[in-house]
């Protein structure tokens, strides 16, 4: 999970890292009269992405006058595509030299890897590639939870041969490298990193700040958490759409594919995905692009992944499918079970129930294409049957192949042909 700048930063500055003077956040232009900014300032767009600076998300003002122009334009501002939302204000540091400094892991030896480099200020991937031998690289064996001295004053000087620093400065310096590391290890990230740190005429600041926690140890950042005021879990590059909020708040994992604003193009296709597991839905938007490409012109777009996880309640399942048929961009849900640890008999009952439910409601209902086999399958068989034969009007639209009679590839391929002439029927 990714924190924002002001974020990170806050986190670095309780662990004594110094940072410019923040003067807070606005999500709107009417917020800022009420910030106490001194000048000049730095306006930064508060996203999850990298890019900012070369997509105009970081200003210069010097004025109450300049600071709501450039805020304005800031919150009308995209990001690769992902609009902005927040603002945040902060002390403009002269700088004097520039340098990088962060700490990850090793994916191949899970060892932890202190990195850094003179050509601060620059994106370090580029670095890496156009001049690697600018990059110091230190892998920390036994995870060790603090900095040997030995390495920290390597590294230090080997940054002072490029920064030349006063004896003040490089004090300083070796002291962020150690807080760095430390903070790495206290807060189970699987990031921290300062690009630039900027060294400036009487100070050493991180002047930006990026920090990912590892998800895996956020149960033990609560505390962390609280202070930063975040209470729902983001992704590693944007904010939660309105359905990853929703899934969230009901207990499954669900991502969106496409942006939350996108304009929906009615000579396509948009299938979304209720699969039976993380791996069979990874599946499903592979083979729904694969056939779409294939059969019908690539006119077929797959809009989410999702995941129901190992034995989900019937409710569940049926709230899965609500958000699908909930969702304007949905033109037909391909599903399928494969019961193992999963209940064929579960999710038919949570499938009929939601579909029970809009048709009551007299909500949206969209077609539905899919395949079930595997565990609890004779009764949920027996269940689909009487359901179909009590409920056929809340069921027209629901085509569920029983059994291992078509594979999953001829049953998406036959349900994106149906949607295709069922959205055909409804323009003409």
């Amino acid at each position: 999970m990714r924190l924002y700048e002001h974020e990170s930063k806050r986190v670095f500055e309780q662990s004594g890292i110094p940072i410019p003077k923040q003067f807070g956040v606005v999500h709107s232009v009417d917020e800022i009269k009420k910030l106490d900014l001194e000048y000049p300032a730095m306006a930064k767009a508060a996203v999850l992405i990298g890019g900012r600076g070369r997509a105009g998300g970081i200003k210069k003002v010097t004025s109450l006058e300049e600071a709501i122009h450039n805020t304005e334009m800031l919150l009308k501002l995209r990001i690769k595509e992902h609009p902005v939302y927040t603002v945040f204000f902060e002390e403009a540091v002269e700088e004097c030299e520039a340098c990088y400094v962060g700490v990850t892991t090793d994916p191949n030896t899970f060892n932890n890897v202190l990195v850094v480099s003179a050509s601060g200020g620059i994106n370090i991937e580029e670095v890496a590639q156009t001049r690697p031998e600018t990059i110091i690289k230190r892998e920390i064996l036994n995870n060790d939870r603090a900095l040997q001295n030995n390495i920290i004053k390597e590294v230090t000087d080997l940054l002072n041969q490029d920064l030349q620093l006063s004896n003040e400065q490089k004090v300083i310096l070796a002291s962020i490298i150690d807080k760095v590391y430390r903070t790495f290890q206290e807060i189970d990230a699987k990031l921290c990193e300062i690009n630039p740190v900027i060294i400036t005429p009487d100070n050493v600041v991180a002047a930006d700040a990026k920090i990912v926690l590892d998800d895996n140890g956020l149960y033990r950042q609560s505390k962390l958490l609280e202070t930063l005021g975040i209470t729902s879990r983001r992704h590693d590059v944007a904010e939660p759409t309105p359905n990853e909020k929703q899934a969230h708040s009901q207990g499954f994992p669900y991502v969106d594919l496409l942006p939350s604003d996108i304009t929906k193009d009615e000579n396509k296709l948009y299938v979304g995905l209720v699969p039976g597991g993380a791996g069979y839905g990874i599946f499903s938007i592979d083979e729904v692009m694969n056939i779409g490409n294939k059969f019908f012109d690539g006119k077929v777009v797959p809009i989410n992944f999702m995941d129901s996880g190992g034995g989900p309640p019937q409710n569940q399942v049926a709230q899965m499918f609500h958000l699908l048929m909930d969702y304007p961009l949905t033109d037909i849900i391909i599903t399928s079970r494969f019961g193992g640890i999963s209940s064929c008999d579960v999710f038919i009952r949570g499938l009929i129930q939601a579909l029970r439910e809009r048709h009551r409601n007299n909500q949206r209902i969209i077609p539905i294409y899919g395949r079930m086999v595997g565990t609890d399958l004779p009764s949920a068989k027996n269940y689909l049957e009487k359901a179909k034969q009590e409920s056929p009007e809340a069921l027209q639209l629901m085509e569920i192949v029983v059994g291992n009679e078509k594979i999953m590839a001829d049953v998406i391929k036959e349900g994106i042909r149906r949607g295709f002439e069922i959205k055909k029927e409804g323009s003409s």
